[in-house]
């Protein structure tokens, strides 16, 4: 949902973010290429510090059939290491007080847990479980941790149009143990290193899901956040849309406010 951070390869010298262009060398490899390409998209959302917003999440079943809920969303920049996100459940009353607290790695397996309120427990979970479905939506538990580049090798395949933009399409291939899936198709746009689109393959090649963004916005004279991020899942006509509203950064939140043993009475 937050979109951010391979190897620590010198390919070359990039330039710094002042309106320069961002090129790559003929000469280099379609695997080197697409490796610079995330490591540009990660350095320009890198700094934001800590960040608060609230969002529906809409569930829409292969009838049509909505369910929708409100949520508020925390995040905490790690430095030299994966993101810190919580996600706390406000409506409707059968998931209100829910709380689920991520800290993703970049290369050792990440740590998630699951408050649930009817249950008066706080339940971690397993590394090897995170492909399953979150709280009934299309999403992951592996996709709501923040992007980190040394979770994947690269291959940039090809250019081309999406949406009206021209864009960088790569193939990313989970290097962390459990994923879900096989390997994801990335559009990148090349103005503003902005995911557009995702395709996710199941571990037998094919397609299971497509996630697109829409309605970016920036923040900080810097910060893209897309408002509305939609995951279709091809096998069951499922649905998923969030729609983001009130992002605010660099609100002083510290790793105190991101601790499982708090997850019970988070406000």
């Amino acid at each position: 949902m937050k979109h951010k951070h391979l190897l620590a390869i010198s390919l070359f010298s990039l330039l710094p973010f002042n309106g320069f262009a961002f090129s790559l060398p003929d000469a280099m490899s379609p695997q080197d290429k697409g490796l610079a390409i995330a490591k540009e998209s990660e350095r320009r959302d890198d700094g934001w510090q800590d960040s608060t917003a609230s969002m529906k999440m809409i569930l829409i079943n292969r009838n049509g059939e909505q369910n929708t809920r409100e949520i508020r969303i925390r995040n905490l920049e790690v430095k030299d290491d994966g993101d810190k996100g919580l996600t706390i459940f406000d409506s409707p009353r059968d998931v209100k007080g829910t709380a689920f607290l991520s800290f993703t790695h970049a290369l050792e397996p990440d740590e998630q847990w699951l408050f649930l309120p009817a249950l008066n427990r706080v339940k971690r979970i397993s590394s090897a479980n995170k492909s399953g479905p979150f709280m009934g939506s299309e999403f992951a538990f592996e996709d709501l941790s923040s992007f980190e580049v040394e979770k994947f090798s690269y291959e940039l395949l090809r250019e081309e149009e999406f949406n009206g933009q021209l864009c960088y399409v790569s193939k990313l291939l989970p290097q962390y143990e459990h994923s879900g899936y096989k390997f994801v198709i990335s559009w990148m746009d090349k103005k503003e290193f902005r995911p557009q689109k995702i395709e996710f393959y199941d571990r037998k090649g094919s397609l299971l899901k497509t996630q697109t963004f829409a309605n970016y916005q920036q923040y900080l004279d810097q910060y893209w956040r897309a408002h509305e991020i939609t995951m279709i899942n091809h096998q069951t006509g499922k649905k998923t849309i969030l729609e983001w509203s009130d992002y605010q950064f660099k609100q002083g939140l510290s790793d105190r406010d991101f601790n499982q043993q708090r997850l019970k009475n988070i406000q």
